[in-house]
This record gives structure tokens, C-alpha cells and sequence, in this order.
């Protein structure tokens, strides 16, 4: 008889089946993303007052901006200049 195998988690099947430092997950969540959602609902006496839908995505600032960088640096450039400008007014 031959062995059998064990069936992958979900968790093995995303990071894969050796073992994975928090870093490695961290990583990995912050490359792909991670969208959390979730329902608050404030109530008094069986009454509800306040509902609020939650959403929260949790990713990489470079995945969902990308060209971010070359613009903030355009903006400090442009508000370094100036500054320059008024001190030496």
C-alpha cells in the first residue's frame, strides 16, 4: 500500500508547505493584499441606532500606487524651489 497524502490547508496552499516566518506572511499579504470586511451595529433595547459597513484594505502602498513615488518627488522638488524662492525675497 502506498501512503497517502495529506491534503494541503488553504493557508499551506497559499504561502506554500514549508514553514513561513511572520515576515514571509507579512510580505506576502502586503504583495497580494488583503481586503477585510465587516458589519458594526450600535443598538439600544433591541433597537438599531447605528449601522456602519466596514472595509479595509491592507496592501503594499507601492501595488496600489504605483507612480506615487516620482510624483511626491516632483511636489517636494517644486515646493523646496519655492521656498527657496521666498527666503530669498
Amino acid at each position: 500500500m502506498s501512503p497517502r497524502k495529506r491534503r494541503l490547508t488553504k493557508a499551506e496552499a497559499i504561502l506554500g508547505p514549508e514553514d513561513a516566518s511572520l515576515l514571509d506572511i507579512v510580505d506576502n499579504v502586503l504583495n497580494k493584499g488583503v481586503v477585510l470586511n465587516g458589519d458594526l451595529t450600535i443598538g439600544l433595547a433591541q433597537v438599531d441606532l447605528v449601522y456602519a459597513r466596514l472595509s479595509l484594505l491592507l496592501s503594499a502602498a507601492d501595488r496600489v500606487l504605483p507612480d506615487e513615488m516620482s510624483d511626491f518627488r516632483q511636489r517636494h522638488r517644486a515646493r523646496n524651489g519655492s521656498r527657496r524662492r521666498r527666503s530669498r525675497a
